[in-house]
């Protein structure tokens, strides 16, 4: 289509009323022209009477598109009266076909072929009165029929171009929440483990360093060893904020600056709590199957998140059992602590976030996390992992 011909269609699609008034005021044009005996089409000189038929019949074409079902009655409606008193309206059976094909455009099919048959009943009263009758029936029928048909293509087409706008612009949206939740589930991934990278080593820093100011007057050396452990941790714990923040900097997670701890790296991680003052012992059951690093990852992080809660709320001079339990299905992990001979308390909704990560990461895999204060002094936390099949 040239661009000159969708521009106006495009203006008369945003002035729907003005085209209609327009092809209203045409038609009666036409019948005007028809009626002053020019075309042949009338015998008798026209009287005022049918200049009046010509407007009143053509001026409901203007709401063809808001009601077309009345404007077709009230047209049919002055066809019969324009009938009865004797007006002229050779050429306003073209309204009747504009007012057929508007039912057949805008209405469902039920409406249009009772439209039909009823246009065809005017036109052949106002036909000529020399006409064959039957020649006249049938001419008359299948233009009545082209107009429905006309009307009902374009308005199956319409339908047609509607759903496919709709179904693109469905997918469109759908596309871009797509989008949305990746990003809000990639941040919400960087942020767990932003939480436990900062929580558990700025908790080792911190009991590491309360313990060098209580023996940096009876023993500075030793104190001197304890703050170069706080400077390793530290390093240590920019090293792997480098590498979850360098996520937010990549194309995807694949292009990781340092590998993600996972299950060799479990001993380090205690051998760092014990360096904090915890006594932390390992017991270990069963061979790990090939899970992958997201599971370590999984494991670590719920196994660090609970050790960092033992060290900050139980302190350094508790003792804690971490047991690892692999299978053929999955794994389970249980942390315990005696919190030092205190009784641990529920802790409020802001102190949640860190078990509020470990169910993250467990519901992943179909697991689950039973974590509170034990029956005496201490605390539990038990995850189990499911990972024998898919998640």
């Amino acid at each position: 289509m040239p661009l000159r011909a969708r521009e106006i269609r495009a203006v008369a699609g945003r002035h729907p009323r003005i085209v209609d008034a327009g092809i209203a005021g045409a038609l009666a044009v036409f019948c005007g022209i028809v009626l002053t005996g020019r075309t042949g089409a009338t015998v008798d000189p026209a009287t005022p009477l049918d200049w009046v038929a010509i407007v009143v019949v053509s001026a409901p074409l203007i709401w063809r598109r808001r009601a077309p079902v009345v404007v077709f009655l009230v047209t049919t409606a002055l066809f019969w009266f324009a009938a009865a008193v004797g007006a002229q309206s050779p050429a306003s059976f073209l309204v009747s076909l504009t007012t057929v094909h508007a039912v057949a455009r805008y209405r469902p099919a039920r409406f249009v072929w009772p439209a039909v048959l009823l246009s065809v009943v005017p036109a052949m009263a106002n036909r000529p009165s020399d006409g064959p009758a039957w020649g006249a029936f049938f001419a008359v029928s299948a233009v009545t029929v082209t107009a429905a048909l006309i009307g009902v293509n374009q308005r199956t087409r319409a339908a047609y171009l509607w759903n496919l706008e709709d179904r693109a612009q469905r997918l469109e949206q759908e596309r871009d929440q797509r989008a949305r939740l990746a990003v809000a589930e990639e941040r919400a991934r960087i942020a767990r483990e932003m939480h436990d990278v900062v929580a558990h080593h700025l908790a080792v820093m911190v009991a590491l360093s309360d313990g060098a100011a209580a023996t940096a007057e009876g023993a500075p050396q030793r104190a001197a060893g304890v703050m170069t452990q706080v400077s390793a941790t530290g390093r240590q714990a920019l090293s792997e904020m480098r590498r979850v923040v360098g996520l937010l900097r990549t194309a995807s997670s694949g292009e990781l600056r340092a590998p993600s701890p996972g299950l060799p790296d479990i001993d380090g991680l205690v051998e760092r709590v014990r360096e904090a003052g915890v006594r932390v012992s390992v017991i270990r059951d069963g061979v790990p199957g090939d899970w992958g690093p997201a599971a370590g990852l999984t494991i670590y992080r719920i196994v660090q998140e609970a050790l960092t809660n033992t060290l900050k709320h139980a302190g350094p001079r508790a003792s804690a059992e971490v047991t690892l339990r692999y299978g053929p299905e999955g794994a389970e992990v249980t942390v315990v602590d005696d919190g030092a001979g205190r009784h641990a308390r529920e802790p409020e909704r802001a102190e949640r976030h860190g078990l509020a990560g470990m169910v993250e990461r467990v519901s992943a895999y179909a697991g689950k996390v039973d974590a509170g204060p034990r029956t005496g002094p201490g605390w539990r936390v038990h995850a189990r992992l499911s990972l024998g099949g898919e998640s």
